[in-house]
C-alpha cells in the first residue's frame, strides 16, 4: 500500500502561521461578521482547523480546495476571521499553481464567474453603489490569487521548456561534435592511406626482388627503388604531421594535390612497376578548342587520389601489360577511368584488404558521384580490371537547389562487379586477395618470376 506523501515544510509553516493568527483573532475577537451578542460563536475553531488542514494539503488541490471551501463557509457562519480568509486565498493560488492544467483553467474561470455573480447579486439585493465593494472583495479573494498562480505557472512552464530546449541543443551540439571528429578521422585515414600505400607497395615488391635475386646489380637496383619510395613516404608523412601541428596557426598549409600532378604520379608508378613489366600511359578524351574550366578543388583532389590508389592496386595485382589512365571532362561530371590487365589468382583473401576501394567509395559518395570497379572484357577479349569514377562538377549549393542529387552521366559499359560497402564480389576478391600481403601465396611467386625476368635481362 502506498504511503501518503508528507506535507512540504513550507506548507507546515504556512499552516502554523495561519493557526497562530486565527487564535489571536479568537482571543481578541477579530471577526469580520458578528453574531447578535457581538462575539464569535464557539464553532469558530472548527473552520480555522479545517482551513489549516487544507493548507497542509495545498499541493494536492483535489483535496485541499473542497476542504478550504467547507472551512470558509463554516468560519463565515460562526463569526468569520481574517486569517481564515487569507489562508483561503492561498489555497486558491496553490490550486492553480500545483493542480493539473485542466483544474487550473477550471479554477480560474470559476473564480471569475463567482466574482461576477457576487457583484450582480449584491447590486440586485442592496441597490446601492457600495454593493460594488462586495464584488471587489470577491475579486480580491478569488480572481487575484487565481490570476497570480496562473502567471507564475506560465513562467515556470516557459522556464522548463527553455531548460529542455537548452539540454536538447547541448545534446545536438555534442552529437555534431562527435560526428565531426569521426568524419575528420575518416578523412585523415583516407589521406594517409592514399599517400603511403603506393610507396609501401613498391617497397614490398622490390624488397621481395632483392631477397630472391643473387646478382649485385639487380639487388642494387631494387634497393635504390626501396630507398626512393621510403624517402618519399617519410616526406609525405612529415608533411601531414606538420599540417596537423599547425592546424591552429596562421601559416599557409601545403599545396593540395591536383590533376596537374598526374604525369609525375604516372612516372612514379612506372618506376615502382618496372619489376612487374607494367607500362603506364595516359589517354585523355579530346578537349574542345576553347578548353574547359578547371574542376573544383574537391573534385580534383578526389580524382587524384582515385588515380593514385588505382595505380597502387595495379602495381600490386595487375598482370604485365599496359595500365591506362583516362580523364573525360564532361559538362556535368569528370569521369576518371583506370584500366589494367586482369589475372585471376586462386589465393585466399588477405586480412584487411579492400581499404583502398572503400576509401575511393567514400570520396565519391562525399561528392555525390558514382563509382564502379570490377572485371570487364577488352575489345580483343582480354580480361581487364577497370575502375571508373564519375565526379559531378556541380557545387553543393547547386545540388541542393536541384533537389539534393545531381544528374549523373550514363554508364557506357557497366562494371560486372560494382563496389558495395568497401567490398567487391566474385573476381574482385581474387584480384585483391593479397592487397596487404605482397609476400603471400601465388602473388609472391608471380612477382618473383616477373622480377627475375626484368633484372636478368
Amino acid at each position: 500500500m502506498r504511503r501518503p506523501a508528507r506535507p512540504h515544510r513550507h506548507d507546515v509553516w504556512i499552516a502554523v502561521a495561519g493557526l497562530a493568527g486565527g487564535l489571536v483573532g479568537v482571543i481578541f475577537h477579530f471577526f469580520y461578521t458578528f453574531r447578535a451578542d457581538g462575539s464569535g460563536g464557539p464553532p469558530v475553531l472548527v473552520g480555522l482547523l479545517a482551513m489549516c488542514c487544507a493548507e497542509l494539503l495545498r499541493r494536492t488541490p483535489a483535496v485541499a480546495l473542497p476542504l478550504s471551501v467547507a472551512g470558509l463557509v463554516g468560519d463565515a457562519l460562526s463569526g468569520g476571521q481574517l486569517a481564515v480568509m487569507i489562508m483561503f486565498t492561498d489555497v486558491v493560488y496553490a490550486a492553480v499553481l500545483y493542480g493539473s492544467p485542466r483544474m487550473s483553467r477550471a479554477v480560474m474561470w470559476l473564480s471569475v464567474v463567482l466574482t461576477a455573480a457576487i457583484t450582480v447579486g449584491a447590486l440586485a439585493v442592496f441597490r446601492e453603489p457600495e454593493a460594488l465593494l462586495l464584488g471587489a472583495l470577491g475579486a480580491g479573494v478569488l480572481v487575484t490569487p487565481a490570476w497570480t498562480g496562473l502567471t507564475i505557472r506560465t513562467h515556470r512552464d516557459a522556464a522548463a521548456a527553455e531548460r529542455l530546449r537548452a539540454e536538447q541543443t547541448a545534446l545536438l551540439a555534442e552529437m555534431d561534435r562527435v560526428q565531426a571528429v569521426a568524419a575528420e578521422r575518416a578523412r585523415m585515414a583516407r589521406e594517409l592511406h592514399d599517400m603511403v600505400a603506393n610507396h609501401m607497395s613498391a617497397i614490398a615488391i622490390h624488397a621481395t626482388a632483392a631477397l630472391s635475386l643473387d646478382t649485385p646489380d639487380a639487388s642494387r637496383n631494387a634497393l635504390t627503388v626501396i630507398r626512393e619510395n621510403s624517402t618519399q613516404g617519410l616526406a609525405e608523412l612529415r608533411r601531414v604531421i606538420q599540417l596537423l601541428r599547425r592546424a591552429s596557426s596562421d601559416e599557409e598549409p601545403g599545396a593540395t594535390p591536383s590533376l596537374d600532378g598526374l604525369d609525375a604520379l604516372l612516372r612514379q608508378a612506372a618506376g615502382a612497376g618496372a619489376a612487374s613489366q607494367l607500362r603506364f600511359v595516359r589517354r585523355d578524351a579530346a578537349e574542345p578548342a576553347g578548353g574547359r574550366p578547371r574542376p573544383p578543388a574537391p573534385v580534383e583532389l578526389a580524382a587524384y587520389r582515385i588515380v593514385q590508389e588505382s595505380l597502387t592496386n595495379a602495381v600490386k595485382h595487375a598482370a604485365p601489360g599496359e595500365v591506362v589512365v583516362a580523364l573525360d571532362h564532361r559538362d556535368e561530371a569528370l569521369v576518371v577511368t583506370v584500366t589494367s590487365r586482369y589475372e585471376r589468382r586462386a589465393t585466399a583473401r588477405a586480412p584487411g584488404s579492400g581499404a583502398g576501394l572503400a576509401g575511393m567509395r567514400e570520396r565519391v559518395e562525399l561528392l555525390d558521384g558514382d563509382l564502379a570497379a570490377g572485371q570487364v572484357t577488352g575489345p580483343d577479349g582480354t580480361p581487364l580490371w577497370r575502375v571508373r569514377a564519375a565526379l559531378p562538377l556541380a557545387e553543393p549549393a547547386a545540388m541542393a537547389e536541384r533537389g539534393g542529387r545531381t544528374d549523373r552521366p550514363d554508364r557506357t559499359e557497366p562494371a560486372a562487379h560494382p563496389v558495395r560497402d568497401g567490398r567487391t564480389h566474385g573476381a574482385d576478391r581474387a584480384h585483391r586477395a593479397d592487397a596487404n600481403d605482397p609476400d603471400s601465396g601465388d602473388h609472391r611467386n608471380s612477382r618473383r618470376e616477373s622480377t627475375e625476368r626484368t633484372y636478368r635481362g
